[in-house]
């Protein structure tokens, strides 16, 4: 008699341990040259991930560099949902809230139209529009993972990360000395600063960079932001739907549900300080480790290829809610 044998959970691990031990060892390379540096964790996992591109083409490590690249990434942008309470999100007022709640909607407009414009597939707008609004590099791999399947998908959602925590880099230095010039209040810098730079790490040393009072704000301001971003997926499915001619229903995806019920828990005093804290860290080890396996299995002549157009779209957005916080953050 015939048994049937369940899969050999250990013939996987070992299938992909050659190729996550590879992307941990670069995300470790990443954090090192980032403190030392001072340069972004992001870019760094980045640029070693594509200086290692031969690793993914063949041999051991590939299963473990896709699964890197796509699994963990799900689950660490998951795992963001711990750093959000519905709490911090209320002290800040209602008109902060709405602010918010508007440049998100028009700077996703905004990569629409700029896609548009410069000959870019719809998608490559919602994409970018999507990363500038809500939280950089975090919110390109989250977003690029329910967009539909296309040849040139990886390539944009790699040159979106590199061109968000570029542009988020200079807006970390430029953008508190042109709020300060233009004359704003701390409360008004640290409004603008959570409302418009990428990613979280650049809008805390921004912030601070101003006083105390402008980083709490600026670090709440851009929470909210993250906050935002099943949303923004669940309006992005729904828009891929029509874009592909409305066939099929939407499944929210797991990595979604997972953050929402992380930032519920968080809110409602069920998750401990410490798990919440935990959590955190170990999203930003696997986001940081699923960017360097994102960058190996992208060549740099691929990079390259995608040409002017797509450096105008990102800049234009960038530009496009800098401008637009300036101008209404005197409503707030």
């Amino acid at each position: 008699m015939t048994t049937l044998k369940s899969p050999d959970r250990f013939d996987t691990l070992k299938r992909y341990m050659p190729g996550l031990m590879f992307a941990l060892v670069l995300a470790l390379a990443a954090n090192f040259l980032s403190e030392h540096y001072g340069a972004p964790v992001m870019l760094f996992a980045l640029l070693l991930g594509m200086a290692f591109h031969f690793m993914s083409e063949e041999g051991r490590a590939v299963a473990g560099i896709e699964f890197a690249s796509k699994s963990l990434l799900r689950l660490g942008v998951g795992l963001l949902g711990a750093r959000i309470t519905f709490e911090q999100m209320m002290t800040l007022g209602p008109r902060p809230v709405l602010l918010v709640l508007m440049s998100v909607v028009l700077t996703i407009g905004c990569g629409l139209l700029m896609a548009k414009l410069f000959r870019r597939h719809w998608t490559f707008g919602l994409l970018t529009g999507g990363a500038v609004a809500i939280c950089g590099a975090s919110a390109a791999l989250a977003i690029s993972a329910v967009l539909p399947e296309r040849s040139d998908r990886e390539q944009n959602t790699l040159f979106t990360v590199i061109a968000v925590t570029g542009l988020s880099t200079v807006a970390m230095i430029a953008y508190p000395i042109l709020f300060t010039a233009l004359g704003f209040d701390e409360r008004a810098i640290g409004i603008m600063i959570g409302a418009t730079i990428h990613d979280v790490a650049q809008v805390v040393g921004a912030g601070y960079a101003v006083s105390d009072t402008a980083g709490d704000i600026a670090t709440l301001v851009k929470l909210l932001r993250v906050a935002l971003l099943p949303v923004v997926i669940i309006a992005i499915m729904l828009f891929s739907m029509r874009g592909e001619g409305g066939r099929g229903r939407v499944t929210l995806p797991g990595f979604v549900l997972l953050f929402a019920a992380l930032a519920a828990a968080n809110s409602f005093g069920l998750l401990p300080g410490v798990v919440a804290d935990f959590l955190s860290e170990a999203s930003r080890w696997m986001l940081i480790t699923a960017i360097a396996a994102l960058g190996a299995r992208t060549a740099l002549k691929d990079m390259f290829a995608l040409g002017a157009g797509h450096v105008s779209v990102v800049v234009a957005i960038t530009l496009f809610l800098m401008v637009l916080a300036i101008l209404a953050v005197g409503y707030v």
